[in-house]
């Protein structure tokens, strides 16, 4: 939804053109879970799209290597899931170290699978939660890292292209 609307909006692209463009790196993404793996296939899509070269170039490696939006909701929502299944209740201030944490773990996490395992066991080490419990999202990470790979990519080359039309937007009114 936020992808849809911030393109339409921000790019005058329609979400249909924009999913449909980005089809073959968002699949991708999702067979390889790896942002990084999946980088010169995003780059070509976000260029089909309408990306500015330089623009893509700049924008699609440093998304690939900081911009992990889906593994720091994945992060939170671990970790709280965790607790939940020790029976901790978390404090107010728990929570708010493990959304700063979480996100800033996200930004140091490798593009590559598997990564967000060992930064899991970080935010879980914050607020003094069990790292034991990631066995309890071992079986199934490799299947949402799939999922966070793609809205990750996604995200990436959605900002690409927004920032490409928003530079040619100013360059016309100069």
């Amino acid at each position: 939804m936020v992808y849809s609307l911030t393109v339409k909006s921000l790019a005058g692209i329609g979400p249909l053109k924009f999913f449909k463009g980005m089809a073959p790196a968002m699949i991708m993404a999702f067979s390889s879970a790896s942002s990084v793996g999946a980088l010169p296939l995003n780059l070509e899509c976000a260029e089909k799209l309408g990306a500015r070269k330089e623009v893509a170039s700049f924008v699609l490696p440093l998304g690939a290597t900081i911009n992990m939006d889906g593994t720091a909701i994945y992060q939170g929502v671990c970790a709280v899931f965790i607790a939940s299944c020790y029976g901790i209740n978390l404090t107010l201030s728990q929570q708010i170290v493990i959304i700063l944490t979480a996100v800033l773990a996200s930004v140091g996490t490798a593009g590559v699978p598997g990564s967000s395992m060992i930064m899991l066991a970080m935010v879980l080490q914050s607020v003094g939660l069990p790292v034991e419990g990631i066995a309890l999202v071992a079986g199934i990470d490799r299947l949402f890292d799939m999922g966070r790979t793609t809205v990750n990519i996604t995200g990436d080359a959605a900002c690409a292209v927004i920032v490409s039309h928003l530079e040619d937007k100013r360059l016309k009114k100069a």
